[in-house]
């Protein structure tokens, strides 16, 4: 049985704070984000489930992962960086950092980054700010954590990605002149894959999550759900 996926996007970072700071490189965690790191901990429900801690290779994803799912990690919860959930934009603060940086700023911290190439940081091919590449690395991320052994995964990475890997476009409207996302900081939510579509590898968000968060309307189509992508991405793009 393919696992349950619970979502998460990062808390505060410096970036969050002011379109000023977006021009600031793979920017860390404000204080005010570590502590929602602390609460997110407090709060999350699942932590005795869980048996795989993925995050995007950002420094606020790692940051995010490291703080509020500590007691994963010290019952030795494995956790993986997985370049395809990086954010979408090629902003400074979107675009991760060197390899070799990131060996450095955790040495000796639990988080596997044997899956980053030396240009996964790039924005170019396969990692490009583009609609048809972001939506190939969704779909490969879907797959790829769809075909885990594990029964439980939780996932920590970027607002705009989120609507892009879960297909779901609400909430994602522009925000203070910028591409915003329907998504909270520490926000998370939990998933199932859809049976049966093992090509795309779609998810829905269960029942439960969508009580936990008071959205009792029906959810909406596959068509509905296409349209409103298209909606957004032209949004995002004028």
């Amino acid at each position: 049985m393919a696992p349950l996926l619970h979502l998460i996007r990062h808390a505060q970072a410096v970036h969050n704070l002011t379109v000023l700071n977006h021009g600031m490189h793979d920017p860390a965690l404000t204080p005010h984000g570590e502590n929602q790191c602390l609460e997110l901990q407090s709060k999350f429900p699942y932590h005795e489930s869980v048996d795989l801690l993925v995050c995007s290779p950002l420094q606020r994803t790692i940051q995010t992962t490291l703080l509020a799912f500590d007691p994963e990690i010290s019952r030795g919860v494995q956790c993986i960086a997985l370049p395809e959930v990086q954010e979408t934009s090629d902003l400074p603060c979107d675009t991760g950092s060197n390899v070799a940086i990131l060996k450095e700023k955790f040495k000796n911290k639990p988080v596997d980054l044997s899956l980053l190439s030396e240009d996964w940081d790039s924005k170019k091919g396969k990692w490009a700010p583009e609609q048809e590449a972001i939506e190939r690395r969704c779909r490969d991320a879907r797959q790829w954590l769809k075909t885990r052994d594990e029964k439980a995964i939780v996932l920590v990475t970027h607002g705009g990605l989120l609507h892009y890997l879960t297909e779901d476009w609400v909430g994602c409207e522009k925000i203070q002149g910028s591409a915003g996302t329907g998504w909270e900081n520490t926000e998370f939510r939990s998933y199932r894959f859809v049976d049966g579509d093992n090509e795309n590898a779609s998810m829905e968000e269960t029942a439960e999550s969508r009580q936990r968060r008071g959205n009792d309307d029906k959810p909406l189509t596959k068509e509905e759900r296409t349209q409103l992508r298209q909606t957004a991405t032209n949004t995002w793009e004028a």
